[in-house]
């Protein structure tokens, strides 16, 4: 921008933390700054030890847990890789279903227990990204141990019944996970009615800090540590407790207003309705109606995706792109590969994500330079040049 502002519109990758949420930090970093692990020792630690069981409680309820517990993790990668890899004894020459569309904290996790000696199945998901629910009732065997779908897709949005997945799943008698990185606390979770075992959050993802998630397990004996080391989180994740970030989650969680879901959601659409006028030639990537509230993903047809982020970041505009963003490589979103999508789209594809902070102005802004940026790549295209 002119004045030099800028336009964020990647939040699906972090979140601007809630002013709210770094007070409450700010006193467990200077005053209550002892650990938990500090209880048998003094008055300190136990105040520390509250706070920390006072977000646990926060969660469970949020959860609608009845049973198990919640352990706090580094966030969702660290998160996925607990359950997962701490499944492994329970697992092992056994199979495991999942989606082609999982974050790569699960899909590169899915291949390390492949090497281990679990059998993989991945369920087809359709153009938008839902999984197809026949399918996953063919695919389940008696030698099925797991199955992890995600909430919602952190590429175009996608969000999962897992009512209904669960419903399938539990019939059959398997254990179910879903990553809830991007879904909690947007949408709901019950875990009994979705007949969940393991879920995954990360509290960036919802106006809290980075490097703090947790997981709900509903029977800690299935997990094996990944770690090693003391005899913090029931034995399963050892280490000083992240106390300001597990408060700062806990603050995230409680201030979270679902109704702004609703202002977010009606200017992804006012997005969406400007990008339709003033551009054309796009793909529209993302279910729109049946997605998370801020996430639009569209391809540019003719032009490389890279080519407008890095445009676009010169006017001002934060954007991503499947293509390279998220693989560090010029290779296709396996997202959108995944959805049965051509390279051509998947390479011209843009992610816009937004949040409660973003505003109508920004979003013209947004649009106006995108359009003059699509106009000049365009030009330079060899696929189609304008008349």
């Amino acid at each position: 921008m002119k004045d030099g502002r800028r336009v964020y519109l990647d939040n699906a990758t972090t979140t601007r933390v809630d002013s709210r949420v770094i007070e409450e930090m700010v006193r467990f970093l200077e005053k209550d700054f002892a650990v938990p692990s500090s209880i048998f020792s003094h008055k300190d630690g136990l105040i520390a030890k509250e706070a920390v069981e006072k977000v646990r409680k926060l969660i469970c309820k949020n959860l609608n847990v009845k049973e198990g517990e919640i352990i706090f993790t580094s966030g969702g990668t660290e998160g996925n890789n607990m359950v997962l890899k701490g499944l492994l004894n329970k697992i092992k020459g056994k199979h495991v279903i999942t989606t082609g569309i999982e974050h790569l904290s699960v899909l590169n996790v899915i291949k390390f227990l492949e090497r281990e000696g679990v059998r993989v199945s991945y369920i087809p998901v359709d153009s938008y990204g839902f999984v197809d629910l026949d399918k996953l009732k063919t695919l389940i065997t008696k030698d099925t141990a797991l199955v992890s779908v995600q909430y919602v897709n952190q590429e175009v949005g996608t969000v999962q019944n897992l009512k209904k997945i669960g419903k399938i799943v539990k019939e059959k008698g398997v254990l179910f996970h879903t990553d809830a990185a991007i879904g909690f606390p947007y949408f709901d979770i019950d875990v009994e009615e979705m007949g969940l075992d393991f879920v995954t959050i990360s509290a960036h993802k919802f106006y809290g800090p980075k490097g703090v998630g947790a997981i709900y397990v509903r029977d800690l004996s299935l997990l094996s540590p990944i770690f090693h080391g003391g005899y913090n989180e029931f034995n399963l994740r050892p280490g000083t407790e992240n106390v300001p970030g597990i408060v700062g989650l806990g603050k995230a969680l409680e201030i979270f207003n679902k109704n702004e879901n609703q202002k977010v959601k009606e200017l992804k659409y006012y997005l969406l309705k400007k990008i339709k006028e003033e551009i054309e030639d796009i793909r529209v990537n993302s279910p729109v109606d049946k997605s998370h509230p801020g996430i639009l993903n569209i391809t540019f047809y003719f032009i490389e995706g890279e080519s407008i982020v890095l445009r676009m970041d010169m006017e001002g505009v934060s954007l991503i792109t499947g293509s390279a963003c998220f693989s560090k490589s010029l290779e296709a979103s396996h997202v959108l590969l995944s959805m049965g999508l051509t390279h051509e789209i998947a390479h011209g594809s843009i992610r816009f994500s937004l949040s409660k902070y973003n505003t109508r102005e920004e979003i013209d802004y947004t649009v106006e330079a995108l359009k003059e940026t699509v106009r000049f790549l365009r030009k330079l295209s060899p696929l189609k040049r304008e008349e």
